[in-house]
């Protein structure tokens, strides 16, 4: 189902609530990626989250897209455009709003889905504004702290839930970066769960199996 234009495009998988506003994830693709791929994932998720899969602002030839520009030819290697990345952060802040406005879903219920530079912006959002969401999946990505407000650590960060995994022979994202994410997490309050599973830049069906039962009681 394709929907009304907000600010980012995207597709919606309705909730089976029939009364009340319904919990909903936020899918963040990679990049490079496009809405359809975390989408697959939502036929095996509770039927009472209403899902919506977003489209990264930024088309990337021929057919994908990126919410910020990374330079693979920088000498020092891989380089992100960090403030092209905080842009990114407002924009799904500002239609996480508009679609909990638009469907009336419960703002009070929100998870985010990430997967790569996806999980990067929902660490970003979750930690720089703890009040505007629940719940995190983070999946083969890291945190980047230049992404997070200046105020985050003045924020209150008890009640946000984070789940998060790696694949131990990632070639695109070092494990190391995933795995300064509980230190950080802890530092912070964040109750948080991390896994690493024997697969590269991917999600196992392991990895998938175990974040949908560590989600199961926290919608």
């Amino acid at each position: 189902m394709t929907t009304a234009p907000l600010s980012l495009h995207h597709i919606i998988r309705p909730s089976s609530l029939k009364t009340g506003k319904p919990p909903v994830m936020f899918m963040f693709h990679g990049y490079g990626s496009n809405e359809e791929d975390l989408f697959s994932f939502a036929n095996e998720l509770p039927e009472e989250l209403c899902i919506i899969s977003v489209r990264a602002p930024y088309p990337l030839p021929p057919y994908g897209n990126a919410w910020y520009a990374i330079n693979f030819d920088d000498i020092n290697g891989k380089w992100s455009d960090e403030e092209q990345a905080v842009i990114a952060r407002e924009k799904i802040v500002k239609f996480m709003d508009e679609a909990c406005a638009t469907y009336h879903l419960d703002d009070k219920r929100i998870t985010l889905l990430g997967f790569s530079q996806g999980t990067i912006l929902s660490y970003a959002v979750a930690l720089s504004y703890p009040e505007k969401v629940k719940n995190v999946v983070a999946l083969s990505g890291y945190i980047n702290e230049n992404l997070l407000t200046k105020d985050h650590k003045n924020k209150d960060h008890k009640n946000l839930k984070i789940y998060a995994s790696h694949g131990m022979v990632d070639q695109v994202i070092p494990p190391e970066w995933a795995q300064k994410a509980p230190k950080i997490l802890e530092s912070l309050g964040v109750e948080h769960k991390y896994e690493e599973f024997p697969v590269g830049h991917g999600v196992a069906p392991q990895n998938f199996y175990s974040f949908k039962k560590w989600l199961g009681n926290k919608i």
